[in-house]
């Protein structure tokens, strides 16, 4: 009875080689081209590998403003949060202005993973001329582990004229207010006193806090 070479297939055929993780160089440059690569798999592997390289975050932050594909930006997403610099926190930033939904979804996600880096640009988003990118601030917010957010949510409805990001704030006050949000609950209150939401959400936020 013949026996079939280890080396091949029944078919006689050689057998396919398990698919392994393309060769990326050590270099910066050399990875920063390979983000441009035709092959996603590529430039996954290559987003990857930059997280270990000084100055890295410029290049992946380029490379998320124009990627398409959701798995190459989930890896450029996680090597950004890992680096964590300045370069990183602008790129989350400036994703929080995509026209896609999606875009902007997965740098609120990826913003709440840095509370300390996020801080120092925390107070100009909540101020941001566009009452989208306040709502967006406020949203991660929600998630951020930081002694500052009641501050920042009390800031918020003391100061915004937009009903919809008061609304999104004392929303999130009814989760994480003190007595300290009693007071500006209570002006907010007097100058929405016509907006059914503020009232039934600011009515709820005071109940949660009167209960500590």
């Amino acid at each position: 009875m013949a026996f079939i070479s280890s080396t091949r297939s029944a078919a006689g055929q050689a057998p396919v080689a398990p698919a392994a993780a393309p060769e990326v160089g050590d270099d910066t440059a050399a990875l920063a081209r390979q983000l441009d690569d035709a092959d996603a798999s590529v430039r996954r592997w290559a987003a990857r590998d930059l997280q270990f390289h000084a100055g890295a975050s410029a290049v992946l932050a380029a490379r998320l403003a124009c990627e398409e594909e959701v798995a190459v930006r989930d890896v450029i997403l996680t090597s950004l949060t890992r680096r964590g610099d300045s370069d990183a926190v602008a790129a989350l930033v400036a994703a929080l202005r995509s026209e896609e939904a999606a875009r902007r979804n997965e740098a609120i996600e990826a913003m709440k993973a840095l509370p300390e880096e996020v801080a120092p640009v925390m107070g100009a988003l909540l101020a941001d001329a566009d009452s989208d990118v306040r709502i967006m601030a406020v949203n991660v917010l929600e998630s951020l582990r930081h002694p500052q957010v009641e501050a920042w949510l009390i800031g918020v409805i003391e100061h915004d004229a937009v009903v919809n990001v008061c609304g999104a704030a004392v929303d999130l006050l009814g989760e994480v207010g003190t007595q300290a949000s009693r007071a500006p609950l209570e002006r907010l209150l007097a100058r929405f006193a016509d907006e059914p939401y503020i009232v039934f959400a600011a009515g709820l936020a005071q109940q949660r806090i009167g209960k500590e």
